[in-house]
């Protein structure tokens, strides 16, 4: 039950876009940037990040969501996303992404907890400086989304199904064409 009375029964962070929508518009526009904007790392590697560091703050709506959108765009699927979940050190990804997860992994623990030898094992794999920003953006983004999320007690969605008809349409259009479809139904 959440903390404070919404006005819609949507789950997560989407009720509270309905609650407070003059923040809706900046926060979507902020994670299309970061998740979604031209980048050499692919949406679904972006999404993955997300989802890891929903997962280390047991944000379960956000872990869900970005799981089900990550496993959209990865041709290994839900799979991949739950073997890094896991155990990343053992998961089947280049070693960039691992980096760039751990990396994320810094962040959600703590801003100044990303050391000179998390950014240089990020440079020896491939990284660059651009993907090392927007790692640590993505990563300290979502953890302001968790605790949006969180510290109003939302609800989340057990059926993993309502999830994946999401990242159906995220994939295909995208957080603010979602955001403006649900303005024009308010």
């Amino acid at each position: 039950m959440p903390h404070i009375t919404l006005t819609t029964d949507e789950p997560g962070i989407r009720g509270l876009f309905r609650f407070r929508p003059e923040t809706a518009g900046p926060l979507n526009a902020l994670v299309e940037v970061l998740l979604r904007a031209e980048s050499t790392l692919t949406p679904g590697e972006r999404e993955l990040i997300a989802a890891y560091v929903s997962s280390l703050n047991e944000c379960r709506y956000c872990f869900s969501s970005h799981a089900a959108y990550a496993a959209a765009q990865l041709p290994e699927g839900m799979e991949l996303v739950e073997q890094v979940r896991a155990d990343l050190a053992s998961a089947p990804i280049t070693p960039k992404l691992r980096a760039l997860l751990g990396i994320a992994a810094a962040v959600q623990r703590g801003g100044r907890e990303v050391t000179e030898e998390h950014v240089a094992a990020a440079r020896a794999a491939g990284a660059t400086d651009l993907e090392i920003h927007d790692t640590v953006l993505i990563a300290a983004a979502f953890c302001m989304y968790n605790r949006y999320v969180d510290g109003l007690a939302t609800i989340a969605p057990d059926d993993p199904a309502s999830y994946a008809a999401r990242a159906e349409r995220i994939v295909a259009d995208g957080y603010l064409a979602l955001l403006a479809e649900a303005q024009r139904r308010s």
